[in-house]
């Protein structure tokens, strides 16, 4: 699981720049970094709180999933 300072350093990046962020979790051909671009055209504020939300709530869970070990 990402520590804090990871998470607060992707949030920092998710608020100068909104795609950037989401891009850095989740890849640039991913829905979460597109819906965040498109927000983002639309709005700068928008942008931010979903980039937020993607970070913080979507992409909580993703780095635990590939850590963990492989049981038989």
């Amino acid at each position: 699981m990402a520590t804090r300072g990871e998470i607060f350093l992707e949030i920092l990046i998710a608020i100068l720049l909104p795609p950037l962020g989401v891009c850095l979790r989740d890849g640039c051909c991913s829905c979460e970094f597109l819906i965040c671009l498109i927000l983002t055209l639309l709005g700068y504020v928008p942008g931010i709180i979903y980039a937020v939300y993607a970070i913080v709530v979507r992409g909580g869970g993703r780095l635990d999933d590939e850590r963990r070990p492989l049981t038989a």
